[in-house]
């Protein structure tokens, strides 16, 4: 490997790092709002903690999805989940920005990591609708116990992403938890 190719991988990095500073409308347990990159860390320790469960699917494959997912985040930011109209135009947007993001990585990189990031936008894998159950799940437990602004909607996580995530019995098992949990908190912001 040259000098100039692990200066070009590095540059991809660097830009990728900035999904540290997106922030989310999700907060931590502290009050703190989330960045797309906690999520994304969260959601592969999610998925880690149930591989047990994720017999059939390639694994490796799985957690790489989940790393690239909110990639494109980095340039222009996150859309919340619960700003549907604004979210329009999210994938079109996203798919421009990862690829430049990876314009300085070599063809063959570009090539796998788009084509990771497409399955799981398209949902056309098994490992991509996996991805796409447990990053709606994620979002739902950060909401359930991050300290969210008075005004915070819990009734949104009732159906958030329930389309994908009663594709399999695990994720829906989860989500029956989940949703507990939910209805738990809606109570009580209404006390």
């Amino acid at each position: 490997m040259t000098t100039t190719e692990i200066e070009r991988r590095l540059e991809f990095l660097r830009e990728a790092s900035k999904l540290k500073d997106v922030l989310r409308r999700s907060f931590t347990q502290d009050g703190q709002p989330e960045s797309t990159a906690e999520h994304t860390w969260g959601l592969c320790l999610l998925v880690m903690t149930f591989a047990d469960y994720l017999e059939g699917l390639d694994l490796l494959k799985l957690l790489k999805i989940c790393i690239l997912h909110d990639l494109g985040e980095a340039i222009h930011g996150d859309v919340p989940a619960i700003s549907i109209e604004a979210s329009l135009n999210k994938s079109k947007q996203e798919r421009e920005d990862l690829l430049t993001i990876m314009a300085p990585l070599p063809d063959t990189l570009q090539a796998e990591f788009l084509q990771l990031w497409d399955e799981y936008e398209n949902a056309s894998s098994p490992e991509a609708r996996m991805a796409k159950a447990f990053d709606k799940i994620e979002t739902i437990w950060q909401h359930n116990n991050g300290v969210n602004p008075p005004d915070f909607d819990h009734g949104f996580n009732l159906t958030y992403g329930r389309r994908y995530t009663d594709h399999s019995s695990l994720t829906r098992a989860i989500r029956d938890v989940l949703d507990r949990e939910t209805r738990r908190k809606s109570e009580k912001a209404f006390l």
